[in-house]
């Protein structure tokens, strides 16, 4: 269940997943003239825009200790059971945490059914080749992830129509997702980093994977293979905003 994977694995979460300011725009603009929304899976607040009322729900106690002063108020409640009337808000919104529901099939009805005007999601498109940490080191997460995420089809068979628009990443991302520091790979070998990123703890080897990033780059083997990397402001990994209509 989420709520017991973030009750483990959340603390300090707060430090490292620091909403990104041009991630946040791109999120903001995607919810377009909505004024009222709920954010569903809203962790520790990241992304929740100001300039609107928001209500957060979020399963984990963790999560919602870590919220900080003047943050919207929440919900404790799972996203397959959303404790609202239909069309309560204008707009439904879920950052990065779809993939961790119990029924996300169930919790994408629920945020059509709640909102009237828009749904907005950040996730990652399974059908994506992947990035360099997933290919070449931890190839067991980019089958996991293939697996959680869903594909751009099956957003269309519950939500009807949808927009997919590509996020691109900057390299120097202040939210310490699993993509965040692909033009930074020294980041990966901190255990502090990889604790703020759920994906580790669903892998049975880390040591193996780490020994090997660890020893390409005093090799100069990784910045070989990724020299294209070097002084790209920005990378397309699979991150998409998908946006579809309300009722």
């Amino acid at each position: 269940m989420a709520d017991e994977l973030y009750d483990r694995i959340g603390v300090g979460y707060a430090d490292l997943r620091q909403p990104d300011p041009r991630l946040a725009l791109a999120i903001d603009e995607a919810l377009g003239s909505a004024r009222e929304v709920v954010n569903v899976g809203a962790g520790a607040g990241s992304y929740e825009p100001r300039a609107r009322r928001v209500v957060a729900v979020e399963p984990s106690f963790e999560m919602i200790r870590q919220r900080p002063p003047g943050s919207a108020p929440v919900v404790r409640a799972s996203a397959s059971s959303l404790p609202f009337r239909d069309d309560a808000f204008a707009a439904a919104l879920s950052i990065l945490s779809l993939h961790h529901w119990p029924d996300p099939r169930r919790g994408l009805e629920e945020m059509r059914r709640v909102s009237r005007e828009r749904i907005v999601i950040l996730t990652w498109d399974p059908d994506h080749p992947g990035f360099w940490l997933v290919r070449d080191y931890f190839p067991e997460i980019l089958a996991i992830d293939r697996r959680i995420f869903p594909r751009m089809s099956d957003f269309e068979s519950i939500l009807g129509p949808i927009e997919s628009r590509v996020l691109p990443i900057p390299w120097d991302c202040r939210d310490g997702f699993l993509g965040a520091y692909w033009r930074r790979p020294d980041r990966y070998l901190e255990p502090r980093v990889r604790a703020a990123i759920s994906t580790f703890t669903k892998i049975s080897e880390v040591e193996r994977g780490l020994l090997r990033l660890r020893a390409d780059l005093d090799s100069g083997d990784w910045k070989r293979r990724n020299a294209t990397l070097a002084d790209a402001p920005t990378c397309d990994l699979g991150y998409r905003l998908v946006v579809a209509s309300g009722d």
